[in-house]
């Protein structure tokens, strides 16, 4: 077990925190989807290695919420590692080596992976995208898709104006790979989404459902095995909807479902949210303070100050801000 929390005399310290966001953190290169866009191995440990010898230090989940709560002084540089979608890399890759090193690491479950062993739609299209190298000729594909359906069941835009709208480059990703993304996200009608993703995940990845979940996922086991050795376990909704745009019985229902998954692994009365794509809104907000959540966690970039930012809009880094990658970190 690790070190138990040690509450310090709120005085002279620190309030500032960098939080890391992870995903995928697996031996890429040699893997049968070499395509995904994740972190290698070997750079996940280049990089705890240069946090540690740059002064960083490693916080715990808990440490972050008395810092709020404003019963714990938070050390100089301090850092969290947080890692989304519950992996199985999580558990062979990342969990031995912070074990080794006695770091923490948060992790947060999508419910639905665990209760009913399905491959989330956000993952189907990080593996599409994988295999088809060519976006070009994936988006010209789902274009052609889309012209198929409009005007029959569904009330779909013009192509003209999607790409008009959507087209755009992100942060890591180019125009035509945010368009698919959107498009297969949350764009289009839902029952449309899930048919057009079928049918790409079928023809492009061509491994049947259950084999990926097994290969992808952690399980009930492991996530037990790494509560039990000190790891920080939070909540990731259910089916990992976009909560901020979801009506407010569903987006109750889903976060609802995903704390009973995940119910053995955390405090009902001090848990943490890790908002799905970083969507939510006040609804949400008054939803997860009425269930007990201390903090909740979102894709806005930058660091964090426990005495000037609010617990329920906490910002993050990427794993891509750091070295071995980058030093885009200098820059918040």
């Amino acid at each position: 077990m690790m070190m138990r929390l040690k509450n310090k005399r709120k005085g002279t310290g620190m309030s500032k925190v960098n939080i890391i966001m992870y995903h995928y953190v697996r031996s890429i290169a040699g893997s049968r989807y070499p395509g995904i866009k994740g972190l290698e191995t070997g750079d996940f440990i280049k990089q705890l290695d240069f946090l540690k010898e740059n002064g960083f230090s490693f916080i715990r989940m808990e440490e972050l919420i008395a810092s709020y709560q404003e019963s714990y002084v938070l050390p100089e540089k301090a850092v969290l590692l947080t890692f989304d979608d519950a992996y199985r890399d999580h558990f062979t890759e990342v969990f031995p080596i912070l074990l080794e090193r006695g770091i923490q690491g948060s992790f947060f479950v999508p419910g639905e992976v665990v209760d009913r062993k399905v491959v989330l739609p956000v993952n189907k299209i990080h593996f599409i995208l994988a295999v088809e190298n060519d976006h070009h000729h994936l988006k010209e594909e789902l274009l052609k898709m889309l012209d198929q359906h409009r005007g029959r069941e569904f009330d779909i835009p013009e192509n003209g104006d999607l790409l008009k709208e959507y087209e755009k480059p992100g942060k890591f990703d180019d125009p035509e790979t945010v368009f698919v993304k959107k498009m297969l996200q949350f764009v289009l009608p839902e029952r449309l989404r899930d048919m057009l993703l079928e049918s790409l995940f079928d023809k492009i990845v061509d491994v049947p459902e259950k084999v990926l979940w097994d290969e992808l996922y952690l399980k009930d086991y492991q996530i037990k095995a790494m509560k039990k050795s000190g790891m920080f376990f939070g909540a990731h909704g259910y089916h990992h909807y976009h909560l901020g745009e979801a009506g407010h019985d569903e987006m109750k229902e889903d976060i609802i479902k995903g704390l009973q998954v995940i119910d053995s692994c955390i405090d009902r009365d001090s848990w943490v949210m890790n908002y799905p794509y970083g969507s939510y809104n006040d609804d949400v907000l008054q939803v997860i303070r009425s269930l007990g959540a201390k903090l909740a966690i979102t894709t806005k970039v930058g660091v964090n100050d426990t005495k000037k930012d609010d617990a329920f809009h906490i910002c993050r880094l990427n794993t891509n801000d750091f070295p071995p990658k980058s030093d885009k970190y200098l820059n918040y």
